[in-house]
């Protein structure tokens, strides 16, 4: 797959997620062999007026191997625009993207996000403005549409493809839906029979086998990953290689998914200090925790918690134990 003048070999893409694809997270994917990883979305206006916690949501490592893509939103061509700009010059990522697709309230009521696709005039000319301030690939994230009575996603992506935007990826539900019910590939499909920029699709992906079926019914040329991620990131690896190698990776056992969690809870605080990590890394926690036996008092201590330390000898307890019960053959997952 090709966005602009970059070459994407590796077609499972790490999607941008407020709260969750940060700094430390983004390392991880990484080493899920993730080429194309996207930052949490960043607002136009608080990077124009030099908000400090906007500007670190943008810290990535270019020592890395793999492209890196910031995702704005907004809903003036203007300060998006001047964003881009900054992004460009001060950041230099390999990509940015348009975010037209976070449903919440707060972003929405300032014609930012998913509220984009209702004014298709004011979309374009929001695309327009990015794509014309910088000369690296701009993409955009769409949904389906506002709602089920304004489904839209291909004549905005049409408009994408005219204004110059490199990509497009498509969730396949509407601003009303949010996350709710079954996300609808045919969108995908149609919107990849109508343009001839690269079509990514996006929603519901949970498994290896999700990201395959995606590819193999919508023909779209690369797939989103996003709430599957959550305390798996092994999905970003094991979905690369049933894609493109035909090979089913097993799942993680217990103990990776609890020394993920420690790793994870290592590197936050090294990133971020104790008193920033700790509260961050509780759903992560909880996440990677899911499912396992007596995961529900482990979560509930560590939500009490605020100390490094302390949390990190919860975990390491918890895994003896459970090492224990798998020895003494009272295990069960």
């Amino acid at each position: 797959m090709k966005i602009g003048n970059l070459i994407v070999e590796n077609p499972i893409i790490l999607a941008p997620m407020a709260g969750v694809t940060d700094y430390p997270f983004r390392q991880i994917s990484r080493e899920m062999n993730c080429q194309l990883i996207y930052t949490e979305m960043v607002s136009s206006k608080g990077l124009i007026y030099g908000n400090r916690k906007t500007r670190d949501l943008m810290d990535f490592d270019r020592g890395k191997k793999g492209l890196i893509g910031i995702q704005i939103f907004g809903g003036d061509p203007e300060t998006m625009a001047r964003a881009a700009v900054q992004i460009k010059n001060h950041y230099r990522p390999d990509l940015i993207d348009i975010n037209m697709g976070c449903p919440t309230p707060k972003i929405v009521k300032n014609g930012s996000g998913a509220a984009l696709m209702k004014v298709p005039e004011r979309a374009k000319r929001v695309m327009e403005a990015v794509a014309s301030a910088v000369d690296i690939p701009v993409t955009v994230k769409i949904r389906m549409g506002w709602d089920h009575s304004h489904v839209n996603a291909v004549d905005i992506a049409k408009i994408a493809e005219e204004v110059g935007l490199k990509a497009v990826a498509i969730h396949g539900r509407t601003r009303e839906d949010f996350y709710r019910g079954e996300a609808n590939w045919d969108i995908i499909r149609e919107v990849k029979r109508e343009v001839t920029i690269p079509v990514i699709g996006n929603g519901d992906v949970f498994t290896p086998e999700d990201a395959k079926k995606m590819m193999e019914e919508t023909g779209c040329d690369g797939v989103m990953v996003a709430r599957g991620v959550r305390g798996n990131p092994w999905l970003l690896k094991r979905a690369y290689y049933l894609v493109k190698k035909g090979e089913h990776l097993p799942g993680p056992t217990w103990e990776e998914r609890i020394n993920m969690a420690i790793k994870h809870l290592d590197m936050a605080v090294a990133y971020y200090g104790e008193k920033v990590a700790i509260p961050r890394m509780r759903k992560h926690i909880g996440w990677y925790l899911k499912g396992l036996p007596g995961n529900s008092d482990i979560k509930d201590r560590v939500n009490k918690m605020n100390c490094y330390q302390g949390v990190k000898e919860v975990l390491i307890k918890y895994r003896t134990e459970l090492g224990q019960k798998e020895k003494n053959n009272t295990f069960i997952p």
